[in-house]
């Protein structure tokens, strides 16, 4: 009897011992998918990397090498359009790419500072752009000015009303750190108007420039109020650009420590400086498309800078947009704002002292309905920041002043 009442015990042990072995290899096997799914995601992006930046770098090559002859205007319509989606997909890939290392920094740094390496790059690079035109292409006193103006008019009502116009439309209200965008906010409007407004108003000089000591006095003021930005942003005040509700992010796992860290950031720095740079070179070489484009079919030339302006833009709207997406309205407003008043902040020391170096004459002033364009935008874009929360509607009112803008353009 003591061993037939054992028998079931017994079997039911193995049966246990037998379920937890075939779970255990189950276990296993799930395992090792996972694994070398996981090893095949590090492989996919590797190759997706290498891909884009044989694309990209050597679309540069070809149009560096033989402009001549991808670039002539002599090219049937068919080619010139084959050519021109050619052009846009590098600048769109080589953007995309910048945004990506510029949202690793931000996840490895913390905010403000992946905003912050992203605007000052872009700055750093239009800075350039315009410094190497001014010293080498025909004298053009209203270069500067056209450019920075463009840059507020697309990313304060274009870029900006997008945003919040999407964002808007996928979670119907969005909250901001209203501190961190007043202070923005009252940089942009300072240096707007002392730099692009007020030299219209001025009789020591004629016409919309400013005498010598006005612009040495322009200089400080600029870097002045952006040095004690930047200290209120990364030190004293960092709380006021980060999200009012915080994300989580994906912890980053980093080999070797404080080592490890530093490594990956400057991988990915170096590598957003390097795409940036080509997305820029690219973006050039199309405008050279674009203009025989707008030849060919009687468009305004400011049309050309126009579209020049927003693929140089590309890099920080789609971040811009894509964080708004997400929910990210401040990160956004860091992207688009940070953008606006680092080329403001910069551009304008740096003209005046290329246009000092190289004795030529700089209109800083804008036009009547460039100053009614500027201010309408200073003044809405308070309104809209001044209430804590964002929806489509500002987001409308936004584009709704980006298309007068282009209106201006086709029609003065």
């Amino acid at each position: 009897m003591a061993a037939l009442s054992r028998t079931p015990r017994a079997r039911c042990r193995t049966l246990a011992k037998n379920g937890i072995l075939r779970l255990a290899r189950d276990a296993t096997d799930l395992s090792a998918m996972t694994s070398s799914r996981s090893a095949a995601k590090p492989r996919a992006s590797v190759i997706r990397a290498a891909l884009t930046f044989v694309f990209v770098f050597g679309t540069v090559a070809l149009f560096l090498f033989f402009d001549e002859q991808l670039l002539s205007p002599e090219l049937s319509r068919g080619l010139s359009t084959v050519i021109f989606v050619w052009q846009f997909a590098a600048v769109l890939a080589g953007a995309l790419t910048v945004v990506a290392n510029a949202d690793e920094l931000a996840v490895i740094l913390g905010e403000p500072y992946g905003t912050l390496i992203l605007t000052l790059s872009v700055g750093s690079i239009e800075i350039m752009t315009i410094a190497t035109v001014m010293l080498t292409g025909e004298a053009n006193p209203t270069l500067a000015r056209d450019t920075m103006f463009s840059v507020v008019m697309i990313v304060m009502s274009g870029l900006v009303g997008l945003a919040l116009l999407l964002g808007g439309l996928r979670h119907h209200e969005q909250g901001y750190n209203l501190p961190g965008v007043n202070a923005y906010l009252s940089l942009i409007v300072v240096l707007s108007t002392l730099g692009m407004i007020l030299p219209n108003y001025t009789t020591t000089t004629l016409g919309a420039t400013l005498s010598r000591g006005q612009e040495s006095f322009l200089i400080a003021t600029c870097l002045g109020l952006y040095a004690v930005f930047l200290t209120i942003q990364t030190t004293r005040h960092r709380s006021y650009f980060a999200e009012v509700t915080p994300v989580r992010k994906p912890k980053q796992h980093l080999s070797g420590g404080g080592a490890g860290k530093r490594m990956t950031v400057a991988r990915h720095a170096t590598m957003m400086i390097v795409f940036l740079a080509a997305t820029i070179i690219l973006a050039e070489k199309l405008a050279v498309t674009l203009n025989t484009g707008l030849e060919t079919y009687g468009l305004p030339p400011a049309v050309g800078a126009l579209l020049v302006a927003i693929l140089v833009l590309v890099p920080e709207g789609v971040g811009a947009i894509g964080a708004a997406l997400a929910n990210q309205v401040q990160r956004s407003m860091n992207i688009l704002l940070g953008s606006v008043l680092a080329t403001l902040a910069m551009t304008i020391p740096a003209v005046i002292v290329v246009a000092m170096a190289g004795h030529t004459t700089l209109e800083l002033g804008l036009s009547g309905d460039g100053q009614v364009m500027l201010l309408l935008i200073l003044v809405t874009s308070m309104l809209t920041f001044g209430g804590g929360r964002t929806n489509v509607l500002q987001g409308t009112v936004h584009l709704g002043i980006f298309f007068a803008y282009l209106l201006l353009i086709f029609i003065p």
